[in-house]
Parts: structure tokens; C-alpha cells; sequence
């Protein structure tokens, strides 16, 4: 069983559509017989793009691939006037472009500014754009964000890259009770949280993909399963971090404020062999 949103005909919206989990959500979405728009700012992988999903879909007419910068609300709004105007609604948008530039609290202040600007401004842009008309359909839809555990969690090393995805933890979290909030409406949120995965953020020059990392295509699998059953948080695993070690991770996270330990204990010398005991309980 598919989530509603998710039917032969409904039209699905992807932004970072030319690649990693983007892509590989769309294909499933076209396997589906859904109509798809494909967002991204690469012009080239998105024509490439464009092709593998056509190549799924009941016709080419049936994918249409609209250069997009998220970071700029007049593109989100020509990307939604697209959708609508080619094929009469959105059922379902995936706001997942995203960067991994970003720097610590002390440093990289435009990179601050950029990785702000796509990952979280991106999706409050594509929230904005595209709810308003998606509840005024009243038909079952559905709005996926995009986050992290490193939103959860906050590993040191790219505070800007956590702020963002932090933010779009909190802002799905509000989405969602608006939404079920809102008369008439049949729109669900949902927070897509990948584990390690081999996308163009985390790919290297090295070898290929790294043992402990999943593809795109088991992110999009297990999102749509998480989906069908309801979820609002869909925390993935990888093939090194199982969900119940996910699981002791935020806790544990969480327990900072709860008992009054430093900040990001997980990762504090006087913590350590307490979390390693507790980790492995």
C-alpha cells in the first residue's frame, strides 16, 4: 500500500530531483504513474534526470524538468505556476535540495549565508509556495522535508549544516500540527532523515560507495514504506547504524538538558565511557 498522495495520475514535485535521494524518490514516484516535476539548479544533470525518470513514466510528456535555485522564492513560485499550468495540481512536494557547505560557529561566514540560504531557506520557500494550493485542492497529499540526524544530534564539525537541518526538523515539526490543524485539509508532513548515504553531499573521490552507506534508492524504499504506514519521522538506518542505536544517539541528546551535562556530551572527554556503556546497553 502506498500513502494516499501517492496514486497512477497525482503529480509529485522534487527539488534536488537531477541526483541522489531526489532522483531516486522521483523514479519511484514515475514507477508509481505519477506525473513528475524535476527541480534542480544543474541544468545538465537535470536533463539526464529527466530522461532516466521519462524512461519510468507512462510518457515523456508526463515529467517535465524546471531549472530551479530554492534559495529564491521567485523560483519556487515559477516552479509552482509550472506544475500547475502543465498538470493542473501537486499531490506531492519533496523538499529535499540541499548542500553540505557550512563551517563551524567561529568560521565561513558566507558559507554560513549560502548553506542557510539553499537548505533551510529552500524549504520554508517551498512550504510557502506550494501548501497554500496544495490544501486548497482537498485532495490527499503529502509534503516531505528533507532532514538529518545531524540535526538531531549536532555533531561537532559543521554547526552551519545542522543549524540548517535542525530548522527544518522544527519547521515540519509546526508544519505538521497546522496541517492537521486545518480544516478540509488532507495534507500530511512528513521528515525524511537519511542515515549514510551515497549522494553527491557525502560522495568522495574515492573507490565508490563506501560499505557502510545506502543508496538513494533504499532511502526512497524505506520512505515510502514509513510513509504508507503513517510516520511522521522517518529515520533511516545504514548499514553501520542500526535504528536502535539511532535510537540511544538521541536520547542521549536530548538528556543533556534533561539532567544538565555539557553541551554535545556524546563528544566530551569526561563522557565518553559513559555513552560508549550506554550505547551498548
Amino acid at each position: 500500500m502506498n500513502h494516499p498522495a501517492i496514486a497512477p495520475g497525482h503529480v509529485a514535485v522534487v527539488t534536488g530531483g537531477a541526483s541522489g535521494i531526489g532522483l531516486a524518490a522521483a523514479r519511484r514516484f514515475a514507477e508509481a504513474g505519477m506525473k513528475i516535476v524535476l527541480a534542480d539548479r544543474d541544468e545538465a544533470r537535470l536533463a539526464d534526470a529527466r530522461g532516466v525518470v521519462a524512461a519510468l513514466a507512462g510518457a515523456a510528456a508526463d515529467v517535465l524538468a524546471v531549472p530551479t535555485d530554492v534559495s529564491r522564492m521567485e523560483d519556487l513560485e515559477r516552479l509552482r505556476d509550472a506544475a500547475w499550468q502543465t498538470f493542473g495540481g501537486v499531490h506531492l512536494l519533496m523538499n529535499n535540495a540541499g548542500i553540505g557547505a557550512g563551517g563551524g560557529p567561529l568560521e565561513n561566514y558566507e558559507g554560513w549565508r549560502k548553506v542557510m540560504e539553499v537548505n533551510l531557506w529552500g524549504v520554508i520557500n517551498g512550504v510557502h509556495a506550494f501548501a497554500p494550493g496544495m490544501i486548497a485542492q482537498g485532495a490527499p497529499g503529502a509534503i516531505i522535508n528533507t532532514g538529518s540526524k545531524q540535526g538531531i544530534t549536532c555533531p561537532p564539525g559543521n554547526t552551519a549544516y545542522n543549524v540548517t537541518k535542525a530548522g527544518i526538523k522544527v519547521l515540519t515539526e509546526g508544519l505538521q500540527h497546522e496541517l492537521r490543524n486545518t480544516p478540509g485539509c488532507r495534507i500530511s508532513a512528513h521528515l525524511l532523515v537519511p542515515g549514510f548515504t551515497y549522494t553527491g553531499i557525502t560522495r568522495t573521490d574515492g573507490p565508490g560507495k563506501p560499505p557502510g552507506a545506502w543508496t538513494g534508492e533504499q532511502v526512497a524504499d524505506f520512505m515510502l514504506t514509513a510513509m504508507a504506514a503513517g510516520d511522521f519521522y522517518i529515520i533511516c538506518p545504514d548499514n553501520d547504524v542500526t535504528r536502535e542505536l539511532d535510537n540511544k544517539r538521541i536520547r542521549w541528546a536530548a538528556d543533556d538538558i534533561v539532567r544538565n551535562r555539557p553541551p554535545l556530551s556524546r563528544w566530551h572527554p569526561d563522557y565518553k565511557d559513559a555513552f560508549a556503556a550506554f550505547s551498548i546497553d
